[in-house]
């Protein structure tokens, strides 16, 4: 059971930029269902958020301005430097009680591809858990639909796309299971 309210994937449309800038904020607005100007200003401040917290050298800052942005995030959790947490969406990243992203981890809950991909990759939002206790070490990367099981251990640069379970440590591209430790924790 998550501390958090986590909502279910849900299909988006194939990437559509747009000839122009207001063509473009117009596509993007339509499809996150907000008003263009609202769209802008969000945009805009999720994005100094995140390059403010990407660099900033305290912790509590970096979990400050990544609540500002829309992730939900728990108690005592750690967010280490240059963590890249989705920036269009990243009110579908939840991070809860006590977990930990070591440096430069990268966590992208949507994949939105042009139209001539269709049939092979599918545009949508899923998203990314982090649940209690567990570490995702430096460089892993979590996909939309990524669910860390609690103390669960991401190894270094593996990339993750779909369930971890609790007290497993996954190492690779695609991350596979190396190690069952729940019998270790739970008899300290």
């Amino acid at each position: 059971m998550s501390q958090f309210e986590i909502p279910a994937p849900f299909p988006i449309p194939f990437f559509d930029h747009g000839s122009n800038i207001g063509e473009t904020i117009k596509n993007s607005s339509q499809r996150r269902k907000m008003n263009p100007l609202y769209f802008v200003y969000r945009k805009i401040r999720n994005i100094i958020l995140y390059w403010l917290a990407f660099f900033c050298p305290l912790n509590s800052w970096r979990v400050k301005m990544n609540r500002w942005r829309g992730v939900h995030i728990g108690k005592n959790v750690y967010i280490g430097l240059q963590c890249s947490i989705d920036n269009a969406y990243p009110e579908y990243v939840f991070l809860e009680d006590n977990c930990a992203l070591a440096a430069e981890v990268t966590i992208v809950a949507h994949s939105n591809p042009f139209k001539h991909f269709e049939g092979v990759i599918e545009p949508k939002v899923a998203p990314v858990v982090v649940r209690k206790g567990a570490w995702v070490s430096i460089r892993a990367t979590l996909l939309g639909g990524a669910d860390i099981g609690e103390y669960a251990i991401v190894s270094a640069a593996s990339v993750v796309s779909s369930k971890v379970h609790d007290y497993t440590m996954v190492v690779g591209n695609p991350a596979k299971k190396v190690f069952e430790f729940d019998y270790i924790l739970k008899n300290k």
